[in-house]
This record gives structure tokens, C-alpha cells and sequence, in this order.
């Protein structure tokens, strides 16, 4: 039997396309039939990507076209999905008015001192002239106070517009905000995940923070729920990485850059800070040992392609001075001083490049003035 296209239209008529009370024909998703003697190909276009739904799709035409046309026709249906493009999830955040620019400072994993790197960035950050303000995110294991030593402090309420709001506490020119202000030094913080995300909403959104030119976000070490909860809460100006020149290490820096750079994330990397770079020992200043491995997080930089803002020697003074309360960025005419302010200068002047080459968060420029930096709005 010589089949009619005609007619395999007619039959195709039956078929009803789910969702749009059209049918196969009308709705424009048969896009072609050829017939040869018996044989027909049909060409149709669905928009379900799922294996079910072709299936279906296909089933139907052959029963349609063997119940109206020619029971024992040869049919072949090609099925082409033209699924519509899903509505990209991206992260969007709502600005805190008065913050001009918002430092995310990351880890891929714990103990690199990214805490440590916060604390003296935002110390530094002041030293400047900068206004600055730091949320200390690491809900589990907050040491922002113990650093700025104001661990016993407490945030106090204060009336703006109408509302109660919590006043930061002030430390070294910087206001400050971290759950170890809520809670005992002995006491631990379980909380899954969506009680954690609204205890920081509230240190954002419920807090005078007044002017900044930067607040420094202190992430907890690796990639997970109090992250997403941030960016999905804030517009990020930009991340830092900080990691340890050990493979261990830099692996996990490695997704700490990657979880920014995701499509749904896109949250600019000014770039990866190498904290114990090398050791110095007090009484050899000149020496330099390089106990976990030499440049491995500016290799990686280089690798990423994403800019290197420094390193940070291991000194015993950082140490100490994190455990007394005084960031060790402070202490004048030593290498730590020395090493803080040029990876500060260096966070600066890629904020700079970032709101020159993106849209800015607001409507602010960074300038670099005579070696020290100003921000202009």
C-alpha cells in the first residue's frame, strides 16, 4: 500500500501534545513526514527532555497512524527535544545600605588560618583610613573575638528609625559582629544548617553597621550551607582564598576557587592568599625554611589563572599576638606589618579592577592615592 501524507497528518491530529490542548499538527511540533510505498518517517519536536516522555511520544504516533491509516505501515518517528532553557539559579543578594564593598575571605579546609588572615586584613584596612567592619560567619568555631580581644564583650541594642538594632562592638577602629558574642566560651554551637543561616541573616540585616567601605566576612573552612546562605544573602564584591602551601592543603583551595566561579554563583575571585609561607625562626630574622612546601599557592594562582595577593610569613608573633587580642599587623617596623600591608594594598587594588570591569555592588570607585588607598563615592 502506497501511503498519503495527507493522511498521516489527518491521523496525527488525534494526538493531543500534553500541557497545550493543541494537537501534533496545530501545535507545530510534527515538523515533517515522508512516506516511501508503506513506510513513513515522521519528524516531531517535544519539549519534555524526559526518556518517558519521548517514549510516549513516539508510541502514540505509530498506534495512531496503524489505527487510521495502515495497520501494517512501517513507521518511523525521529523525536528532537527542544526543552526551553531553565531559568539560571543565580544567587542574588540584597545590599545593606551604607556598605560599599563585601570581602568574603575563604579556606578549602580548616587550620590555614584564614581567621587569622581576617583579622589582620581588616586591622590593616583601618590602619589605612578605611572604614571596616568584620562578620565573623564561622558559626562552629568563632575566634574573631579572642583575635580583637573582646571576647566577653556584648553587642548592645540600639534604636535606628524606629527599629532595634544591634550596635557591633568596636575594636582597634573595627566593628565587629560573630555568634561567640551570643554564646558561653565552653559552650558548642549545634545548629543545623537553616537555624545557622538565620542567626547570621540577623547579624547582617539587624545591625547598625553604619558606613563601611569594606566589611570582611570570615567564611567557615570549606564549601557548604552557611556559604550559599551568605551569598544568597549578600551581593559579594569579591572572595579571597587563603591556603598553606601543602598539596592537602591546596586541593581544597582548589574547590574553595572553584565554588565561587560556578555559573549559578559567579562571584568574582580577587585572588589566593598563601599564609606559612615559610618559617622564620626569631633569632635567625634572614632565614627562611619552607616547612610545608615552597610557592605551592602561587603556583596554583598561576594555574587558576587568578591573581596572587601574597604571603604571610609563619611567625611565632602572629601567634601570640592572636591570643592576646591585638592583630599582629599592629606591631610596627616588624615583617608581619610589612607582609599585611602589601596583601592589603594588593586586596585593594583588585577590588579596584573588579568594580572597574563589573558592575559595582553600588555606585562607588576605589582610587589608589600616593601609595595609600581612598575610596571615592
Amino acid at each position: 500500500m502506497k501511503l498519503n501524507k495527507q493522511d498521516i497528518l489527518k491521523a496525527l491530529e488525534t494526538i493531543t501534545v500534553p500541557g497545550e490542548g493543541q494537537n501534533m499538527v496545530e501545535s507545530g511540533a510534527v515538523t515533517n513526514v515522508v512516506t516511501f510505498g508503506d513506510e513513513v518517517v515522521v519528524d516531531v519536536t517535544i519539549k519534555n527532555p524526559s526518556l518517558q516522555a519521548k517514549k510516549k511520544t513516539e508510541v502514540e504516533i505509530m498506534k495512531a497512524i496503524h489505527n487510521e491509516v495502515y495497520e501494517k505501515a512501517k513507521v518511523k518517528v525521529n523525536v528532537k527535544v527542544n526543552a526551553p532553557a531553565a531559568p539560571k539559579n543565580e544567587i542574588k543578594g540584597k545590599p545593606i545600605p551604607g556598605i560599599q564593598n563585601i570581602v568574603a575571605v575563604a579556606s578549602g579546609k580548616g587550620g590555614v588560618g584564614k581567621s587569622t588572615v581576617t583579622a589582620n586584613l581588616g586591622a590593616t584596612l583601618a590602619k589605612m583610613g578605611f572604614k571596616v567592619g568584620i562578620l565573623d560567619a564561622d558559626i562552629y568555631g568563632p575566634s574573631i573575638p579572642i583575635m580583637y580581644d573582646v571576647e566577653f564583650e556584648r553587642p548592645i541594642s540600639v534604636n535606628v528609625g524606629g527599629k532595634s538594632k544591634m550596635k557591633p562592638v568596636e575594636s582597634y577602629g573595627v566593628k565587629i559582629l560573630s555568634i561567640g558574642f551570643f554564646t558561653k566560651p565552653d559552650q558548642a554551637v549545634i545548629w543545623r544548617g537553616p537555624m545557622a543561616a538565620k542567626a547570621l541573616n540577623q547579624m547582617i540585616f539587624d545591625a547598625d553597621w553604619g558606613e563601611l567601605d569594606f566589611l570582611l566576612i570570615d567564611l567557615p573552612p570549606g564549601t557548604g550551607d552557611i556559604h550559599l546562605s551568605i551569598m544568597q544573602s549578600l551581593p559579594i564584591t569579591g572572595a579571597v582564598v587563603v591556603s598553606t602551601p601543602q598539596q592537602v592543603a591546596l586541593a581544597d583551595a582548589k574547590k574553595g576557587v572553584a565554588m565561587f566561579q560556578q555559573e549559578s554563583i559567579n562571584v568574582p575571585v580577587l585572588g589566593i592568599i598563601e599564609n606559612m609561607a615559610y618559617f622564620t625562626p626569631e633569632e635567625l630574622p634572614d632565614n627562611k625554611y619552607f616547612i610545608f612546601g615552597k610557592e605551592g599557592a602561587k603556583n596554583l594562582s598561576e594555574d587558576l589563572e587568578v591573581p596572587f595577593l601574597g604571603e604571610i610569613p609563619l611567625i611565632q608573633s602572629i601567634r601570640e599576638a592572636g591570643d592576646v587580642g591585638r592583630p599582629a599587623a599592629l606591631q610596627t617596623a616588624t615583617p608581619l606589618e610589612a607582609a599585611f600591608e602589601k596583601l592589603t594594598q594588593n586586596v585593594v587594588q583588585e577590588v579596584v579592577r573588579r568594580n572597574d570591569a563589573l558592575p559595582p555592588t553600588e555606585a562607588i570607585k576605589i582610587t589608589t592615592m600616593a601609595g595609600c588607598s581612598a575610596v571615592k563615592k
